[in-house]
């Protein structure tokens, strides 16, 4: 059965994606920088060791500093795209990036790296965001296939980038691999610069809609339900840290399995993500799909805890089985993850300040990079077996709490718009006889209102919205 996400083949869907020319663009600069980004992750480390001589500990604390100073990124990012065109920003990141990165070649002492590295660490998750507020400009309803997409060739972009870097490092060409990171972001932003998306994210065309539009916006830190949203969504992307820290250092510390399966955990997880993403998003389509993603997003996560937490008590032939299955059960749970929270943030927020509400719904990957390694290493795998059972269970519990919260808020959205993303159901809108339109006698470009209050919703709608005042407070006078 061909699924609506993936139905063309994935090479069918890279050359024809939702956004057309545009999006061909943007997915290309995509994979251009994450082979850059690829090369650094798999190199920075030693470059620091051989070139600039940090130690372990100064490593460390510059990378976590760095990751930190990268959560403001987000935030700022999408507040920005509200007033400026994302095109215009995103190779703004790009240009700060070249600046920063090429500075890495002539400074070696830590106090100059430092903010040097927290630069680059915010630049990132800035054009991170900047590229979640173009697919919902550019792909429009069909995002969740520009998302998948995306995840596709970033993985792959990763993966080159890994292997350029593993070349590099056998010739000792440390400072090559640096300039190949900033060849990386030049050409990625003159292929941003090729798009052709010139409006601001926050721009409303008409005049009535701006000033309805600056009478209604209250912005993301005044809305209660989005920031519980993006609260519970920082422990639901651990799944990442598990994967990527939590497993190859419980296979070294607590089992007897041999250590060459690491990099096989890597592979194991690019190549699921490359053939499976635009099934899943299919699969799970939509707002109602990415909620009812939640729910087997929790019985994965939940099921790869407990896979490792046996891995311990069995033999080495059994705990390498055990490994490699958590792999498998831990990337199905990134996939159903990756589907229901980019999805999530998108509807759950007002159209009209979308890409101020994405900007802190990507403080949330931020904070889980940062905060989630010392957790998982620190106190989970510190508890041994019976840690991977209770963060399992927890996460299992959160991905409920966040499924009920989400529909509640969908609902809401719902009745008091016509449907969950904000735009009217077109069966519900009066001709000019008074009669129900017909969505496909609708010309195409019309623009229709949103009800201006609660009462013209009609008083169906005037409890449902009562009953949730989550959704953000009254706005100021």
């Amino acid at each position: 059965m061909r699924g609506k996400g993936n139905g063309a083949g994935l090479i069918g869907q890279l050359r024809r994606p939702p956004g057309g020319r545009d999006a061909r663009l943007m997915l290309s600069a995509q994979f251009v920088d994450r082979t850059g980004t690829g090369v650094w992750a798999a190199s920075c480390v030693l470059y620091f060791t051989v070139v600039t001589g940090l130690d372990a500990a100064r490593i460390g604390l510059l990378l976590g500093i760095a990751g930190v100073a990268g959560i403001a990124g987000s935030p700022v990012a999408g507040r920005l795209a509200m007033s400026f065109p994302v095109r215009t920003l995103l190779i703004a990141c790009h240009v700060l990036r070249i600046g920063s990165v090429g500075l890495l070649l002539v400074l070696d002492s830590f106090a100059a790296l430092l903010p040097v590295v927290a630069l680059t660490s915010a630049g990132d998750r800035a054009a991170k965001t900047l590229e979640m507020v173009f697919a919902t400009e550019v792909a429009g309803e069909r995002r969740g296939t520009y998302q998948a997409l995306f995840r596709t060739v970033a993985n792959a972009g990763y993966a080159l980038g890994a292997g350029i870097a593993a070349l590099g490092l056998v010739f000792g060409a440390y400072r090559t691999l640096i300039l190949a990171n900033v060849l990386s972001f030049l050409v990625a932003a003159l292929l941003v610069r090729c798009t052709r998306l010139r409006t601001p994210a926050g721009v409303v065309k008409s005049g009535a809609g701006q000033e309805s539009s600056r009478r209604r916006r209250r912005g993301p830190w005044r809305d209660r339900g989005y920031l519980r949203f993006v609260l519970l969504d920082v422990p639901l992307n651990l799944d990442d840290t598990i994967l990527m820290v939590g497993l190859p250092l419980w296979l070294v510390s607590s089992t007897d399995a041999p250590h060459l399966l690491v990099p096989v955990f890597l592979v194991v997880n690019t190549v699921m993500v490359v053939l499976l993403q635009l099934p899943f998003s299919a699969r799970f389509d939509g707002p109602q799909g990415a909620v009812r993603a939640l729910r087997s997003y929790g019985v994965a996560v939940a099921a790869g805890c407990g896979l490792l937490a046996l891995s311990a008590v069995t033999s080495a032939a059994w705990a390498a089985v055990l490994l490699v299955l958590t792999a498998v059960v831990v990337t199905v749970a990134e996939l159903l993850r990756s589907v229901s929270s980019w999805e999530l943030a998108v509807s759950l927020a007002p159209e009209r300040e979308r890409a101020a509400y994405l900007g802190v719904a990507g403080m949330a990957q931020s904070v889980q990079k940062s905060a989630g390694p010392p957790l998982v290493t620190g106190a989970v795998m510190a508890a041994g077996p019976a840690g991977w059972l209770a963060l399992g269970g927890v996460l299992a519990g959160l991905s409920v709490v966040q499924r009920a919260a989400s529909a509640r808020r969908l609902a809401v959205m719902e009745a008091r718009t016509g449907t969950a993303e904000g735009r009217p159901r077109a069966e519900e809108l009066p001709t000019a006889a008074g009669r129900t339109a017909d969505p496909a006698a609708r010309p195409a470009g019309t623009v229709t209102a949103e009800p201006a209050d609660k009462a013209a919703v009609g008083p169906a709608a005037a409890p449902a919205m009562a009953a949730d005042d989550r959704l953000s407070p009254p706005a100021a006078p």
